[in-house]
């Protein structure tokens, strides 16, 4: 293949899901459903917190975040996914695909980010219940907020720009559904030596050490509530924390599988698979876990959705 360098006129091939055209309809009605699924189920978490004075703590307000998040994941993916399926066009350009990887790489951190800072909400509740007004009050809450949009916001750079200083062969095939940070470096014909090193390096810093307060986090938690003499104390300590805790196993396991699935060289199919798990189901699944467990959530959620029935009938008699 022909080596050149990266120029905005530049192409990529995303070699998607299948080559099968039987299947197409069937994987675009498929994604469209989860997307959609992901979209509105979010944004009715957010609409939920922000219509519900009950729902105005640090708790719910860095869950809306989190929901936030969670809808720019899906939604730096999934569309363009979808218009290839059906357009049926593999190919993407060099500045689609670096702010694919931009804007991939943000929400990612902001996920990350705001896991830990929900993290520490719960070490704060459980283990000094009676500074917790004080220690999490509306101003920390909010810088604690802003700055992990920020950290993600100046975080993502680092990485992204590793890409512009790269040559690539032209008509790169990426054996993938989206422009994943990991295949494009190994599609390099120029040295990634130090690239990859400053990809690490960012990977470290905003993804392990966030894990490493998380786990630091639940030991504090789970030390003091074996320290709860009630079963029913010990019950409902950990059930404030139990949605949260299976978000996190649930984001870091499909994340832990897609990284090792990259540096243990497995078939490409493997990897999009697990990719599909990180970057589709688990922003999907997110609302329903927070909404099942949590009898605020769906009180909310059920005067949001009875607000909404009665604007649709009145908007179906305009109509009519």
């Amino acid at each position: 293949m022909e080596r050149g360098n990266q120029t905005e006129t530049s192409n990529f091939v995303l070699l998607g899901f299948t080559d099968d055209p039987d299947l197409h309809s069937l994987l675009f009605g498929l994604l469209l459903a989860m997307y959609l699924v992901t979209v509105l189920g979010n944004l009715l978490i957010i609409l939920a917190v922000i219509s519900d004075s009950h729902l105005h703590t640090p708790m719910y307000f860095l869950l809306s975040n989190l929901s936030l998040a969670d809808i720019g994941f899906t939604s730096t993916t999934i569309p363009k996914a979808l218009r290839n399926i059906h357009t049926h066009s593999k190919g993407i350009t060099f500045a689609g695909c670096i702010s694919q990887i931009y804007f991939f790489i943000l929400f990612g951190c902001q996920d990350n980010l705001l896991l830990t800072v929900m993290a520490y909400d719960r070490f704060v509740a459980i283990c000094h219940p009676l500074h917790y007004v004080a220690i999490m009050n509306p101003q920390i809450c909010l810088l604690m907020a802003l700055g992990s949009w920020l950290v993600s916001i100046l975080g993502a750079l680092p990485e992204t720009l590793t890409i512009l200083r790269l040559s690539f062969c032209t008509n790169i095939e990426i054996p993938h559904f989206f422009c994943d940070l990991t295949e494009v470096l190994k599609l390099a014909c120029s040295d990634t030596l130090m690239k990859n090193i400053v990809v690490y390096t960012v990977a470290i810093v905003l993804g392990v050490f966030p894990l490493t307060g998380i786990l630091f986090s639940y030991s504090q938690i789970f030390s003091s509530i074996l320290r709860i003499s009630s079963d029913r104390g010990k019950y409902k300590a950990f059930s404030t924390c139990g949605s949260h805790l299976l978000v996190v196993s649930l984001f870091y396991g499909t994340g832990l599988a897609v990284n090792l699935s990259s540096l243990a060289t497995l078939p490409s199919r493997i990897s999009l698979m697990a990719s599909v798990m990180y970057t589709m189901v688990t922003p999907m699944l997110n609302p329903f876990i927070y909404s099942l467990r949590n009898r605020d959530i769906k009180v909310a959620l059920g005067r949001v959705l009875s607000k909404m029935v009665p604007l649709s009938e009145r908007v179906d008699a305009c109509l009519s």
